[in-house]
């Protein structure tokens, strides 16, 4: 098996983040719903981010920074190349890179 044919039914953007992020990314049209099963979510579990990155239809999760703060380890320790795992911004909660585990990541790659 290709590693393409491998990630072929990744079809999704999941969203774990607060109402207005959450709101926008549904309006930009990101939202799915198949029965009960939904890829995104208010709220600021464990159990959501854990869920989200073992399903084999989700290609990318986003999370807002500070809810990511909050499971930091999950996050960090999360290595799979799909799905993808990025901190957003919120409204409410300015952005720091230096927080970012995607660029911690870039920076130990580089030798920053």
């Amino acid at each position: 098996m290709t590693s393409q044919t491998a990630y072929k039914d990744r079809n999704f953007i999941a969203v774990i983040g607060d109402e207005d992020s959450v709101t926008g990314l549904l309006l930009a049209g990101i939202g799915h719903v198949e029965g009960a099963k939904k890829n995104f979510l208010v709220v600021d579990s464990k159990e959501t981010f854990i869920e989200f990155t073992k399903r084999k239809d989700i290609a990318i999760v986003l999370i807002n920074q500070h809810i990511a703060e909050d499971i930091r380890q999950l996050v960090d320790d999360h290595d799979q190349a799909f799905p993808t795992v990025l901190e957003i911004p919120s409204k409410d909660h300015q952005y720091d890179p230096e927080k970012d585990s995607v660029l911690k990541r870039v920076q130990r790659l580089f030798g920053e």
